[in-house]
């Protein structure tokens, strides 16, 4: 017996051939899925066939729902035909929330009641019928003895019942990049939908009026209070002012109002007492002075400044003149001179009692005004202490004097606000209707096409969910790959063939099984340092995952290339060979085992050359201990010694102890694994009890592939076989192969 196979995976130098048959990369993720609806595509076809029937019965069965639609203005600022602003200022229409919040009072509850009461739908049976809502009917009342009424609890449950309905039955379409905006009510009758929407778009109007009004009313009301507040505190400030200046002696002449609207005083009465006697001090200071002057300047001055006597003593002058001319011309004795001389006298004592009286005059003068100065300047001396007093009481005066202008300043501003308020309604409304609605002609649902694209989506969801959770839920081998998360090589794809009859196919030199096998065989003729392996067993988790077909046919593709191959079927409980390739099962390895033939005498030649079989024969009471006996692995022995290959077709490994009975008897074993078959966990278990009891594990062969939505034979993992080969050959597959030492493996 030759020495003991390691797995593949430990000989480092033949790790390259066999990575020749790993993907390049992985498939795409949208190809996976792909794959993955495909396999269930049945599945994915019935439930969407389903919810389409559902959408095309839902539709019959439906009622037809009218909408009716006007269309509304909502700007963002009204028009005034006043100076006025609002109450709300107009920064606010242009923040973002703006149609926000009026989309929100479009479907306000307070607007819907405001539309049930205006069309009366409380108390309209039939709107209720519309809908299919039954409620209780009108009962006789005692206030209503007359005819048939509601009590009001059913007043109110029948007005919530409206104004849900309604609420439930209306739609908001803003107009994107403008103002406008559609409103929608839809219901079973087409003249209900034309009334209702229209009154809802007029009661939305006249509800922005009313809430522009109800605001201006609540400031007034509110300005209204104010206004009365501060006119009395005006009136306390402006009491406490003048009682102020009343006891402090503060009299006002004049004042004045400045830039920020403080009243400063100009002059009080103590001022203008100060300004006149001063002014008057002045002047009597200056007559003072002037009489001081004439008397300090004696006789001469006051008699030169005087006029009678500058008269007097030019009358005297041309008196003497006259009295002299006299005189000389008619003596001292002449008559006339003697009156002359009377006058001259006379004039004489006319300058002395004027020059007497001009001197005295300048004195009293001069006394007069030092009195007058004297009495001026005591009054003025008296006003100022008056004064500084006056300007301590101004400190309060002043403190009473702003209360009382900022009282009447805040009074002002809230009387004109409230003037303003009264006309600031005058602006325009700030919503308009566009476009009344009009009866619907035709009805807005149900729309076939649209509940049909609803259930085909809905559909198409539904299987995506399904076949995803079932995907979840399947933890079978759908992925070639996967096998080295076993711990195993992937030693070849085989296709699902079609029928079933993987015999046929692998006879067909040029089918994809066919050229999968070859594949197959190639890496086994790598898995060890003299080629292939003298003797191996295919084995499975369970039956029925192609490990019979496989050995049959890696057994005919040995044969095919000069390779003295002999079939051992070992499955005695479940045989196939003889069954597949049409052959007696009259004797076979259980006559072997139980010492009743040679195997000379069981070997069957198959009419391709190179290729004998040795059947399972009859089933035996107890395969496990008959499988145990040393008998087996000396047949194993003798056949080397007349064959190259043995291939041994054994039972399946789930519940059975046969395959680690006859495993140490042969070189190693193939694993095959149906695609999207047996769970992993049950693969696993399998693999793990192998090595538990040592078998030499060449790798795996994943079984009834299929590729899905592809033409074509092609792995979709980087495998595929075409019709090409790399010798560059073009004759008969098994010629072309059996010229070559060894196969070659052909990549798509």
């Amino acid at each position: 017996m030759n020495p003991p196979l390691v797995p593949l995976s430990a000989h480092p130098a033949n790790a390259t051939p066999l990575a020749m048959m790993e993907p390049a990369a992985p498939e795409p993720t949208l190809v996976r899925y792909w794959e993955i609806f495909f396999r269930r595509r049945w599945l994915v076809l019935a439930i969407v066939a389903a919810a389409f029937a559902a959408g095309i019965a839902l539709t019959l069965f439906q009622t037809p729902q009218y909408t009716a639609e006007a269309r509304i203005e909502i700007s963002r600022s009204q028009d005034n035909v006043t100076d006025v602003e609002a109450v709300t200022p107009q920064e606010a229409d242009q923040d973002l929330e703006f149609y926000q919040t009026q989309y929100a009072l479009l479907e306000a509850r307070s607007l819907a009641q405001r539309v049930v009461r205006r069309l009366s739908l409380t108390r309209d049976d039939a709107f209720f019928q519309t809908f299919g809502v039954e409620l209780e009917q009108g009962l006789m009342i005692a206030d209503n003895p007359a005819g048939t009424g509601f009590s009001r609890e059913q007043v109110e449950e029948r007005n919530r019942e409206a104004v849900d309905l309604f609420l439930n039955h209306v739609g908001i379409s803003p107009i994107r990049g403008s103002a406008l905006v559609d409103l929608r009510f839809t219901s079973p009758d087409a003249d209900l939908s034309r009334d209702v929407v229209n009154a809802w778009a007029d009661e939305y109007l006249q509800s922005n009026l009313d809430r522009r009004s109800a605001s201006s009313v609540d400031a007034r009301e509110f300005l209204s209070q104010q206004l009365e507040t501060l006119r009395q505190r005006l009136e306390v400030s402006e009491r406490e002012l003048v009682n102020y200046a009343a006891n402090s002696g503060i009299v006002t002449l004049s004042q004045n109002e400045s830039a920020d609207g403080r009243t400063r005083t100009d002059r009080t009465l103590t001022i203008a007492d100060i300004e006149a006697l001063n002014t008057e001090l002045a002047a009597a200071t200056a007559d003072r002075i002037r009489a001081e002057s004439r008397l300090t300047r004696g006789r001469d001055s006051g008699v030169a400044e005087n006029a009678t006597l500058s008269a007097l003593r030019q009358d005297r002058a041309e008196t003497a003149a006259n009295l002299s001319s006299t005189e000389a011309r008619f003596g001292p004795e002449y008559p006339p001179l003697l009156a002359l001389e009377a006058q001259l006298a006379e004039i004489e004592r006319s300058i002395a009692s004027e020059e007497s009286r001009v001197t005295g005059a300048a004195r009293t003068d001069y006394t007069q005004a030092q009195m007058r100065e004297r009495e001026l300047r005591s009054r003025i001396n008296g006003l100022r202490g008056d004064l500084v007093g006056e300007q301590q009481a101004s400190i309060q005066y002043n403190i009473y004097q702003r209360e009382v202008d900022t009282n009447r300043q805040l009074y002002d501003g809230l009387l004109q606000r409230f003037k303003e308020i009264g006309v600031a309604g005058v602006g325009t409304n700030n919503v308009s209707i566009v476009d009344t609605a009009e009866v619907p002609r035709f009805p807005s649902s149900p729309n076939m096409l649209i509940n049909l694209a609803a259930a085909l989506i809905a559909g198409l969801g539904l299987a995506a969910a399904t076949v995803l959770g079932l995907e979840q839920i399947d933890r079978s081998l759908r992925d070639p790959a996967a096998v080295r998360d076993l711990g195993l090589p992937l030693l070849g794809v085989i296709p699902r063939a079609e029928g079933d009859d993987v015999i046929e196919a692998v006879h067909d030199r040029k089918s994809a099984i066919s050229e999968a096998y070859v594949a197959a065989q190639t890496n086994l003729s790598l898995l060890t340092d003299k080629g292939l392996p003298e003797s191996f067993i295919v084995t499975s988790t369970r039956p029925g995952e192609g490990k019979s077909s496989s050995a049959m046919a890696l057994a005919m593709s040995l044969a095919r290339v000069g390779r003295r191959t002999v079939l051992v079927d070992a499955d005695v409980r479940s045989p196939s060979v003889e069954k597949y390739l049409g052959v007696s099962p009259d004797k076979g390895l259980t006559h072997y085992l139980t010492g009743r033939h040679s195997a000379s005498e069981l070997l069957i030649e198959m009419e391709q050359p190179g290729l004998s079989v040795i059947t399972a024969g009859p089933p035996p009471p107890n395969a496990a201990e008959l499988l145990a006996s040393p008998r087996f692995a000396d047949l194993i022995e003798e056949l080397k010694t007349r064959f190259d290959v043995i291939v041994v077709d054994a039972p399946p490994m789930l519940g059975l102890a046969d395959v680690p009975l006859i495993s140490s008897a042969v070189d190693g074993l193939i694993y095959a694994i149906e695609y999207n078959g047996v769970q992993m966990r049950g693969i696993r278990a399998s693999i793990d009890r192998l090595r538990t009891v040592n078998a030499n594990v060449f790798g795996a062969l994943v079984t009834k592939y299929e590729q899905p939505g592809r033409g074509g034979y092609g792995y979709g993992y980087g495998y595929g076989y075409g019709y090409e080969y790399g010798y560059g050959g073009t004759g008969d597959v098994s010629t072309n192969l059996a010229s070559s030492d060894k196969p070659v493996l052909q990549d798509a």
